[in-house]
């Protein structure tokens, strides 16, 4: 698999570094913008960042159904959605720009796209990426009839905008933005539609893969949202149900050790697949097994359903809206196992250990959502 990773925070922070939220009630005008032909909106990080945005770029799209609307992104997600049906008409692939579409420090827009953006004359430019430190300013300078988005205390101000809170998750706050201008909600649970060059490249790459396959993904960019690989291989074999494991090529050592401890044989697939392809494979899977990571958004966009170890916090923000065939299992750590820090507060700073804060996630807990998703024991579809 190639392509972005997650977040590489435990505490899901806001890009930007706003973590409180502006004082409620300060939104604008929210409803329809009249004569909107061409809409941009931000949205530059990972994977299961875009996958979250998903329902309000629908949103959007179903209040203004003949603009064409541009995505204010990164290289992957021009590769990504190039060709795939979806609310997304078009792509412009950002360079790097702090707090925009990268974590580096000093990198600015050049003065020539923000001259190419605004030729392109953008009636409404939204903005779901952030507090705003960073964003705001950017989108303000595209020179839109309109613009809205979140606002963290200390940003500056757009013409229609939110409080960007902390707990509050990615998916909801979006569509509430979407809402500022008339988007018009539809399903919560984002999905994409998986396409012939995505199963092409499947079968190109790995061939057909066998009929009730489970899929294992135990990366996660953040060690301490990673659940042990020996406990992936246990619940794997637990299934009894042919495994493939998945990860990117700094994941291979994770792959390779889940593989290692399982006592029935497994396909690894590492960097071999790129997200389309990968969206294929799950599609054929019956249950993905992973942590809180951008792939098992991928899965459940396809349609797969997820069992998934999440860091309590992790949840609020970016777990499943639905529990029909998704499937979270909590841990309850808030402090730091090795030297106590504070793990909740958004404005603490983080310690420099990278053990597991899942652990208390057991085998069996995971393994009983498994089971019950793959046999329907609950009585729920989905």
């Amino acid at each position: 698999m190639q392509g972005p990773g997650d977040l590489d925070v435990l505490v899901p922070a806001d890009p930007e570094g706003g973590n409180a939220g502006a004082s409620p009630g300060l939104a604008m005008d929210a409803g329809p913008v009249d004569g909107v032909r061409r809409i941009a909106v931000l949205r530059a990080n990972a994977l299961g960042d875009y996958l979250m945005a998903v329902p309000a770029l629908e949103a959007l799209k179903r209040a203004y159904p003949d603009a064409e609307l541009t995505l204010l992104a990164t290289p992957w997600h021009a590769t990504f959605l190039d060709g795939r049906p979806g609310p997304v008409d078009d792509v412009v692939a950002l360079p790097p720009i702090t707090g925009v579409s990268t974590y580096e420090n000093g990198r600015t827009a050049p003065d020539a796209l923000y001259d190419e953006l605004r030729d392109r004359r953008f009636d409404l430019a939204v903005q779901i990426h952030g507090g705003g430190r960073y964003s705001n300013p950017f989108i303000r300078r595209l020179g839109a009839r309109v613009t809205a988005g979140l606002r963290a205390p200390g940003a500056e101000s757009l013409d229609r905008w939110l409080p960007y809170t902390h707990y509050h998750h990615d998916t909801l706050r979006f569509l509430q933005v979407a809402a500022l201008v008339g988007g018009v909600g539809g399903g919560l649970e984002p999905r994409i539609e998986v396409t012939a060059a995505d199963r092409a490249e499947l079968a190109r790459t790995l061939g057909l893969p066998p009929t009730g396959l489970v899929a294992v993904h135990p990366g996660a960019t953040d060690p301490r949202r990673r659940w042990p690989v020996e406990r992936f291989a246990e619940v794997a074999d637990r299934t009894g149900r042919p495994v493939v494991v998945t990860g990117t090529r700094a994941e291979e050592d994770l792959v390779a050790g889940v593989v290692a401890a399982m006592r029935g044989p497994a396909i690894p697939v590492v960097g071999v697949l790129g997200i389309g392809g990968l969206a294929a494979l799950y599609e054929r899977c019956d249950l993905l097994i992973s942590n809180d990571t951008g792939p098992r958004h991928l899965a459940a966009a396809v349609g797969t359903p997820t069992v998934a170890v999440y860091w309590c916090g992790n949840l609020i923000n970016a777990g499943p809206l639905s529990r029909a065939a998704h499937r979270p299992l909590i841990s309850w750590t808030t402090a730091c196992p090795t030297c106590g820090a504070d793990g909740v507060d958004p404005a603490a700073e983080r310690c420099p250990h990278e053990e597991s804060w899942v652990r208390d996630v057991t085998v069996d807990m995971v393994a009983e959502q498994a089971y019950d998703l793959l046999h329907g024991t609950s009585g729920e579809s989905g």
